[in-house]
């Protein structure tokens, strides 16, 4: 039977290129974001093995939706990319725009949290898992970085989680990249990860026997 991975933030970058790998290694996918345009691209390129739908992860209601018509289309769940994030336009504390830092944790923090609580009713029913992007962020101080803090939490939140899977039999893995080149930067950053590398390393981490869980792939550019 085929599996089912739903990627959120999954319209470019990493999100689009782990959906293509997962295809590509004989997964269903759900493409989760806000840009239906380019969600609906995606889904026509990769067949009937996808679906788009359009949801902001901040809004819990509507990640819950993204669920459920999941469910609907391919018959269940299988595993969960929780890969929507962003930057900060004006980091530091002093300088920093409190607004914005709002905007960042709701969307790398409340919006992975969400995608969690929603996915893992489904995950329990198919020992499934659930895979977070974290960041080289998360694992390093950088001097004052806000950014990197919502990281470190995605980090030890994915420690916690496959803790609290494994008890049922589902498995957690934070993907942990280096600088990538995508949409993320303003200048292209070509030496760096590719984003397909780190859709590999999703896929690769998916695709393990169901006895060994890889916590966590730590990515880093060799340019």
């Amino acid at each position: 039977m085929t599996k089912t991975l739903l990627i959120t933030g999954a319209s470019s970058g990493i999100g689009a290129e782990t959906a293509r790998a997962a295809v590509a290694s004989g997964w269903n996918v759900a493409l989760v974001a806000r840009s239906a345009d380019k969600l609906d691209a995606l889904a026509k390129e990769l067949g009937d093995a996808a679906i788009a739908i359009k949801a902001d992860v901040t809004e819990l209601s509507q990640i819950e939706d993204a669920v459920a018509k999941t469910v609907e289309k391919f018959g269940g769940l299988d595993a969960a990319f929780a890969n929507a994030g962003k930057g900060l336009d004006t980091p530091g504390t002093e300088q920093g725009d409190p607004e914005e830092w709002r905007t960042l944790v709701d969307l790398n923090i409340m919006g992975l949290l969400y995608t969690t609580r929603a996915a893992l009713p489904e995950l329990r029913k198919t020992k499934g898992h659930l895979v977070l992007t974290g960041s080289a962020a998360g694992r390093n101080h950088i001097k004052g970085s806000i950014y990197g803090a919502t990281k470190w939490f995605v980090h030890g939140y994915g420690g916690n989680m496959s803790a609290e899977m494994r008890e049922w039999g589902g498995r957690c893995t934070v993907v942990s990249p280096g600088m990538v080149d995508t949409p993320f930067f303003d200048e292209p950053k070509p030496d760096k990860i590719q984003p397909e590398d780190v859709g590999n390393a999703v896929v690769y981490a998916l695709n393990q026997n169901p006895r060994a869980e890889l916590r966590e792939i730590h990515i880093m550019p060799t340019g």
